[in-house]
């Protein structure tokens, strides 16, 4: 291959350097999946090096397959003798091997966040710890916390004794992993905290590791939590060839354990790397790129790269202040519309950002009345859905008899006579024996004293599941669910059912079996624990269809990786993005700052950032400033899409009076709509019949947004909405000790101000 007309120079250089420690530091948009192809491509082509000696890690499945079909495309079948595959899947593959040196059985479970809820929710009831006192959630997230810091449940004990209130997540801690172990299974977390311990355990299995893998690659290291640091760090130790990819810039998973000092410390742990800059973009226009460039300049924890590109400029960026929130959503589908009609787009061209997922429902409002087809990444998942969860536990279970948690879910269903006493018994016999609940059911008859119908009921389940057990290994996954689906009586109690959800949950089942199918036909491993893998290891981007003719919506922490020909960025307010915690805190502030600089660095063709001026929070209506983010950017590159705006200012918003020009009117006719200060004298004397002037010195003809008026209990304030309510006028006014009030204009003492 000859590289030098297929690479830049900077490009170029990353792939060709092979031997040593090599840190890659790739701006958004600047070809690195292209890099790593090429630099395993020229590995295994002009350095003979042999690929099973390179261990590839990417953050998901999706990243993964894409970048092994590139290097194929590259280099042809040989890549299948290398692994290319996320942190969690390569860690599952070294202990279907090892994981018996640390007391489990090779099929362990991989228990899911439903999983983990149940067992920790037993662990509470054991320790009498009151879901008021400390939550679930908070005790689940706590444990992840000390297992992506590579810290133990003795440990965490020692560390916290003087807490009263920690030293019980502690206990929590340490039973939820006996739990897990007497289940033989591991949580999403354990899969790389137990392989670094198997790794610390036994000095010869990751001597066998690191010899396996001479040349070790890492994509997106800036998300690297302390464990994935640690898993690298010790296979990486022996030959020290070692390439980390990735961009302090993008570094938005603090939240979830990712820290930043892993790549910007990266000089520190191999002093005699090599550091490469990426920084020509091939994603964005010219203007798109300088705005990510004047946001992300502000951040003091970086290194200093500055992104170009030699497209051209491109449109300004359009920013738009709306007046409310459901105003926003109104002009983003307007927007939408237009830009499909004037420049031939298709709806998959567009997407819509948001910091969190609550802020999607008024833009599926709006979409829906606008017949905009739309998609949202990061939704309810498939996987998620009872009847998915429901077969996926007989599978589990089926492949782990130890596993207690999947057995509670399925022994009842569908319903067969074995009712929550029952199982409760069960439970308590098996704890006190120190056995797994399924090893009691097959003694059943000999150990506790149940109903004769009871009993009855769980032989022929326990001979139902002997059955599954006994062909598991014989017949295909496919063949397995359908078994499951017919001899059980689920597929036929949803056909019988009157439930109006009952048809589309057939066909979510119908669509499993189609997964499985399509697992053995691209699969090498086609075994259960394979598919059960695969399945658990799935994540939102993965099943990210990029074919689909629809509006994406989706987080921001979504998107990353993601590109589209327009974007808008909505709810760009201080409070909503950034954050009301990062106002307050400079290093959430700058990862917020990098959040923007990833949502910035989507577009590709065009950007519009909007925001409102007012929007509805837990119910209340509440009043918010233009993001400071948004005054990071020059003048020179954004303009407003609303003419009257030109400012930065908290209120005094004129709305477009087009607005609305390329939706259809009346689909909002059920939607209360503020009214443009274009009609609003002649409406408020319609509205106004009954009222008397007299009342208040606030004349009908002075009102509109953005004016002062006087109130004579709440003070001064500035109307931020005014809408037609029956035959008065409803205000929506911000004051500036008092909070939002509605007023009615016929009966609110009001003046001018």
């Amino acid at each position: 291959m000859d590289l030098k007309k297929l690479l830049n120079k900077e490009q170029y250089d990353a792939a060709v350097t092979v031997e040593g420690p090599l840190l890659i530091l790739a701006g958004a948009g600047s070809g690195k999946t292209r890099v790593l192809t090429h630099r395993i491509a020229h590995m295994i082509k002009d350095l003979n090096i042999y690929p099973s000696k390179i261990l590839a890690i990417t953050f998901t499945n999706k990243a993964a397959g894409e970048m092994k079909d590139r290097v194929r495309s590259l280099v042809g079948d040989e890549v299948d003798n290398m692994w290319v595959s996320t942190f969690h899947s390569s860690c599952v593959r070294i202990l279907r091997r090892e994981i018996d040196k640390l007391g489990y059985n090779k099929n362990f479970a991989i228990y899911d966040s439903y999983d983990q809820k149940v067992l920790i929710k037993q662990c509470m009831e054991e320790l009498k710890i009151n879901d008021k006192d400390i939550t679930d959630k908070e005790i689940i997230n706590k444990i992840g916390e000390q297992k992506d810091n590579l810290v133990s449940p003795e440990q965490f004990k020692r560390e916290n004794e003087h807490n009263f209130r920690v030293n019980k997540i502690a206990d929590m801690y340490s039973l939820y992993q006996k739990k897990l172990k007497n289940n033989n299974a591991l949580d999403f977390d354990d899969l790389i905290y137990k392989t670094v311990e198997l790794f610390k355990k036994n000095p010869d299995v990751l001597e066998f590791y690191q010899k396996k893998f001479k040349y070790i690659m890492v994509d997106e290291y800036q998300d690297t939590n302390k464990s994935q640091y640690e898993f690298v760090r010790l296979l990486a130790s022996a030959h020290r060839n070692i390439c980390v990819v990735g961009d302090d810039d993008q570094c938005i998973y603090a939240w979830r354990g990712a820290d930043i000092r892993n790549i910007l410390d990266f000089e520190k742990d191999y002093p005699e790397a090599k550091v490469i800059k990426l920084e020509q973009n091939y994603r964005s226009k010219g203007n798109i790129l300088r705005a990510a460039n004047d946001v992300i300049k502000n951040n003091a924890q970086r290194k200093n790269k500055i992104l170009r590109t030699e497209s051209e400029s491109g449109e300004k960026i359009k920013l738009h202040r709306s007046f409310s929130d459901i105003d926003e959503g109104i002009y983003v589908a307007s927007q939408i519309k237009r830009i499909r009609e004037e420049q031939n787009k298709k709806y998959k061209n567009f997407a819509v950002l948001y910091r969190t997922n609550a802020q999607s429902r008024i833009f599926e409002d709006v979409f829906m009345k606008s017949n905009i087809p739309y998609r949202i990444v990061g939704g309810l998942k498939f996987y998620d859905r009872k009847e998915i969860k429901d077969i996926m536990a007989y599978l589990k279970f089926i492949n782990n008899p130890l596993d207690d948690v999947s057995l509670k879910r399925i022994i009842n269903v569908p319903k067969r006579s074995i009712g929550d006493t029952t199982v409760q018994k069960v439970q308590e016999f098996a704890g006190s024996m120190d056995e797994c609940m399924y090893s009691v059911l097959l003694d059943v008859e000999e150990v506790l004293k149940l109903s004769t119908r009871t009993i009855s009921s769980i032989k022929k389940f326990v001979s139902l599941i002997n059955s599954f057990i006994r062909s598991r290994d014989q017949i295909k996954v496919s063949t397995l669910i359908k078994e499951i689906l017919e001899t059980t009586g689920y597929l036929e109690e949803l056909k019988n059912s009157k439930d109006l959800e009952a048809l589309s949950r057939i066909e979510n089942l119908k669509e499993l079996v189609s997964a499985a199918v399509e697992f053995e036909s691209s699969s090498e491993d086609k075994s259960l624990s394979a598919f059960l893998e695969k399945v658990t290891l799935v994540s939102d981007i993965d099943n990210f269809d990029e074919e689909a003719d629809s509006v994406v919506m989706m987080t921001v922490h979504s998107a990353k990786g993601l590109e589209f020909p327009v974007v808008f960025m909505v709810g760009m307010e201080n409070g909503i993005f950034p954050g009301n915690q990062a106002l307050n805190d400079f290093a959430e502030m700058e990862e917020a700052r990098r959040l923007c600089y990833v949502a910035i660095t989507r577009a590709e063709e065009q950007l519009y950032i909007t925001s409102a001026e007012t929007r509805r929070v837990f119910g209340k209506t509440a009043a918010f400033s233009e993001s400071d983010f948004v005054q990071e950017i020059s003048k020179e590159l954004v303009e407003y899409d609303n003419p009257a705006k030109r400012g930065f200012g908290k209120f005094g918003t004129t709305m477009n009076s087009n607005l609305n020009s390329n939706l259809n009117r009346n689909s909002f006719s059920n939607s209360p709509s503020p009214l443009r200060n274009t009609g609003i004298k002649q409406v408020a004397v319609d509205a106004a019949s009954n009222n008397k002037e007299d009342k208040n010195s606030l004349k009908l003809e002075n009102i509109k947004v953005g004016i002062k008026v006087k109130h004579l209990k709440f003070g001064v304030g500035t109307i931020v909405s005014v809408s037609k309510v029956g035959n008065d006028i409803k205000l929506t006014i911000a004051f500036d000790k008092m909070g939002i009030k509605n007023l009615m204009y016929g009966v609110a003492p009001l003046e001018a101000v």
